[in-house]
């Protein structure tokens, strides 16, 4: 998502050629068509498989993301050089962080106490990946930061999900019809 994030802040800055005439949208149907875009990307974020080490529940693997963004952005922040786009990765993070965090805590109080410590567990895992950096001179610290590559597409689903309290599994490829 960071990926995509930077990806739209780059694409936000072009000039957007003159509006024509015949630029719009088009709607069908309000809201139907946001839904039914919204279940493809969810039935395409669950069926690509996670990096090794991600949890599977969706409370666990949000508390996860938000410890993997959080460290990248605390990363980012001991980097004495860092350029404008260093600057907006950093800014982004943050925001997505928090909102990982709004999600974790709107669902807290309906999750189980062996959810709520696998979440604990995973966070702590997700954080220790960024520890090793921590001594490294600045060098290594920006190569690493440059590095990082987003987090898997199940991470906003999965705080969407838990936010709104849904339950039922999430689409599939067939349910899409992607298969």
């Amino acid at each position: 998502m960071l990926i995509t994030l930077v990806s739209a802040l780059v694409l936000s800055t072009q000039t957007p050629a003159p509006a024509r005439a015949q630029d719009g949208v088009v709607t069908t149907a309000p809201g139907v068509e946001a839904v039914e875009t919204e279940r493809f990307r969810e039935a395409v974020a669950y069926a690509n498989p996670m990096p090794r080490g991600a949890p599977e529940g969706d409370y666990p693997l949000v508390a996860w993301c938000e410890a993997l963004v959080n460290g990248h952005v605390a990363l980012g922040e001991t980097l004495t050089n860092r350029d404008p786009l260093d600057l907006d990765i950093i800014r982004l993070g943050k925001l997505e962080a928090a909102d990982f965090r709004a999600a974790l805590n709107a669902a807290e109080p309906r999750q189980t106490a062996a959810t709520r410590a696998a979440a604990t567990a995973a966070a702590a895992e997700a954080t220790a990946k960024w520890t090793p950096l921590a001594g490294q001179e600045e060098a290594v610290r920006s190569q690493a930061f440059g590095l990082f590559f987003g987090l898997p597409g199940r991470c906003e689903h999965a705080a969407r999900r838990i936010r709104a309290g849904i339950t039922t599994a999430p689409a599939t490829p067939r349910d899409v019809g992607l298969e």
